[in-house]
């Protein structure tokens, strides 16, 4: 089966720095230079960074923004599947061919010059999103905020920021004031910028550059506040109360993204359709998504299969408290992860809601820990660890001796991706 144009095009491009991640916005500029500056011809622009949540919070903005009939541009990374679900145009993935042009026309303006694979594609977006006629353009930073390839628009209509927690501290900084410098990067002089919850260091940081830039803050626990009462979401700001079903994501955090996709909204002009789309149209793929087809869940029909990304401490305390709420059934891991991050803060609150963890390595990553590195980390945190050849083969082997199980496959955005692809 012959590759399409678009792979071959991002295959020459992951050539083009010896470095997966190199922070600095010197080579985009250059770029969007020759590319006529699309950066400055984009609709408004709603810009999101946060180590959490931000993949979500976009999601609930965009089917909150579409439930009003809006056009909505959207960018995220990394993608699961195709490359393709990075940008969206007025509501619909890139085309094959569409994406296969633009590709060609960057590689062709960067001229072979030094340039990482997500500073190119992002220029590829923005030159994208320029050229489609649209309501509203959402650009979720990929790594950090300040140096991010997003963090090119002068003047957006809103910035938001997420929780920030420890994570990519490497690249980041290695204290949570730090990496919440590198987040507070997006902030612009005089625009807006949602905050949803934070801890006191990062709260601080934030709050300094906002002041140092006159942007006003509109921050959970301050000038908004969301909580569940009687299974219905409810969310009270300055401007009133709303009463609104729960999100459609599963997970107690994500009553938090849900406020502050809302309160985007408010701060944007929309009204209660847009609210409740929000919280009821949104979908975010590998985050507690039940999978429903393909091998997987062919090899275990009796049991609940789930799929979840993500691979940080928050992330796995966050996982523990939904898995708390959830009937009574025994819970068992599926776990890959890759070499750089934190293993044992993030299994550490698992601990207590899994039954067994069974390791696997990551196809195709070069950075994957080793399934047996994996499993030693789980044993250290009181887990039951086992491994597997596959995440396919770990569910056979939990089907067996326990087929009504319920079985979630984490700790890694890449596993999750190739689980999609494979069962999607």
């Amino acid at each position: 089966m012959t590759a399409p144009g678009s792979d071959i095009i991002l295959a020459r491009m992951m050539a083009l720095h010896p470095k997966i991640i190199d922070l600095t916005l010197d080579r985009v500029w250059r770029l969007l230079d020759a590319l006529g500056n699309p950066q400055d011809a984009l609709p408004p622009v709603i810009h999101i960074a946060g180590t959490n949540g931000k993949g979500s919070t976009q999601a609930m903005i965009r089917a909150g923004l579409e439930a009003e009939g809006a056009r909505v541009h959207a960018y995220t990374s990394p993608h699961l599947a195709r490359f393709h679900e990075r940008i969206r145009l007025a509501g619909a993935l890139i085309s094959e061919d569409d994406l296969t042009a633009l590709l060609d026309e960057c590689y062709a303006a960067n001229g072979g010059e030094t340039i990482t694979y997500f500073e190119i594609t992002t220029c590829a977006a923005l030159l994208s999103m320029s050229r489609v006629p649209a309501d509203v353009t959402l650009l979720e930073v990929g790594l950090g905020g300040r140096l991010d390839a997003t963090n090119v628009v002068a003047r957006p209509a809103l910035t938001v920021i997420t929780p920030v927690s420890m994570d990519h501290e490497g690249y980041l900084g290695d204290t949570l004031a730090r990496i919440a410098g590198e987040k507070a990067g997006i902030i612009k002089r005089w625009v807006p910028c949602i905050v949803g919850p934070q801890e006191d260091d990062a709260m601080t940081v934030i709050e300094a550059q906002a002041a140092r830039l006159g942007a006003p803050l509109i921050a959970q626990g301050q000038h908004w506040h969301v909580w569940e009462e009687r299974g219905r979401l409810v969310f009270q700001d300055e401007a009133g109360l709303c009463d609104l079903p729960l999100p459609n994501l599963p997970g107690a955090h994500q009553l938090d993204n849900a406020g502050a996709a809302i309160a985007a909204l408010r701060a944007l002009g929309r009204g209660p359709t847009a609210f409740e789309g929000a919280v009821t149209r949104a979908f975010w793929p590998a985050r507690m998504q039940r999978l429903a087809q393909g091998p997987i869940p062919e090899a275990a029909r009796e049991a609940e299969i789930w799929l979840d990304g993500g691979h940080n401490p928050a992330a796995g305390q966050a996982l523990a408290r939904h898995l708390a709420t959830l009937p009574p059934r025994h819970t068992h891991l599926v776990c890959g992860m890759l070499n750089t991050k934190d293993i044992a803060g993030y299994l550490g609150p698992l601990s207590a809601q899994a039954a067994s963890l069974t390791a696997v390595s990551i196809p195709g990553e070069a950075a994957t820990l080793p399934a047996e590195a994996t499993a030693q980390a789980a044993r250290a945190v009181g887990l039951e660890a086992h491994t597997a050849e596959s995440a396919l083969a770990a569910v056979q082997q939990i089907a067996a001796t326990e087929p009504r199980a319920r079985i979630l496959i984490c700790g890694s955005l890449y596993l999750a991706g190739g689980i999609l692809r494979e069962n999607g």
